[in-house]
């Protein structure tokens, strides 16, 4: 497995549309491992991303993303708590099925710009990041996984954030292209 960098991540970084539909075309099963789903207080960055008050809470979803079994993301979305019981309500009742039935199904939702972003090796959410996947997986987290992208899903004036983290394995792979 190669070096994951901005540019063997290119395509994904900068695919339009719903990641999950583009790795389930990847693979023959495609599988969304839910890792926790809960109220938790802001982190900085989410609270910027979402234009909130420096206090409250949000809800927060962490899944991996998997193509016949192999862990390829890990996943967090986030949204003020009050929208769950509003514009973004259907998010509790997820379970295990994609975001992207939530997001790409509905005239509504509009999306911001892509923000790719490399994570610090040793920052907070890449160490939260590694935790979880080692938990799920049994295997530690891939070292050269350090590429997410960032984008916010709007919805009747509410607003969702959606980071997605990459795995190496996805180097050299085509967005939507069978292996």
């Amino acid at each position: 497995m190669g070096i994951a960098t901005r540019d063997s991540l290119r395509d994904w970084l900068r695919a339009p549309g719903s990641l999950s539909r583009r790795l389930a075309r990847l693979g023959e099963r495609f599988s969304v491992q839910v890792l926790r789903q809960r109220v938790a207080p802001f982190r900085a960055l989410e609270r910027a991303a979402l234009g909130l008050p420096p206090r409250g809470l949000t809800v927060v979803r962490e899944v991996i993303l998997r193509v016949d079994g192999e862990p390829l993301i890990w996943a967090r979305s986030a949204v003020h708590q009050r929208a769950t019981i509003g514009p973004w309500r259907a998010l509790k009742g997820l379970g295990a099925k994609p975001l992207a039935h939530l997001l790409y199904d509905d005239y509504r939702i509009h999306r911001s710009e892509l923000q790719p972003r490399r994570l610090s090796r040793h920052g907070h959410t890449r160490r939260h990041a590694a935790r979880q996947w080692q938990a799920a997986t049994g295997a530690a987290m891939p070292a050269q996984m350090l590429w997410s992208r960032n984008s916010v899903f709007s919805r009747s004036g509410a607003q969702l954030r959606v980071m997605e983290l990459f795995a190496p394995g996805l180097t050299g792979q085509r967005p939507g292209r069978r292996r």
